[in-house]
């Protein structure tokens, strides 16, 4: 086997420092973490997320729980706009 040129190393180098930087600045942005259980047409389900704002957290957590047991648009509407049964949110650091 002969020795790896510089060119594809190089590259190989920098592709994996830009998936690094992509990944961290992604999970930096996330400071808020919720945790959310929906009760909706007889069904129960929780559903965790984060986001850079609680507000933002805590709508994509209950989306997300309301995902599984509400069937359609109309009943996906209906089941975001309730309050929780659960909803607990903490900042990370």
């Amino acid at each position: 086997m002969g020795r790896m040129k510089r060119g594809p190393l190089i590259a190989i180098i920098a592709v994996v420092g830009f998936i690094g930087f992509l990944l961290w600045s992604t999970l930096d942005a996330q400071h808020v973490q919720c945790h959310a259980c929906v009760d909706f047409n007889g069904q129960h389900n929780c559903a965790d997320a984060s986001a850079s704002t609680q507000k933002e957290a805590s709508r994509s957590a209950q989306s997300t729980a309301c995902g599984t047991i509400a069937r359609g648009m109309d009943q996906s509407i209906a089941c975001s706009n309730r309050q929780p049964a659960l909803l607990r949110c903490q900042t990370r650091s």
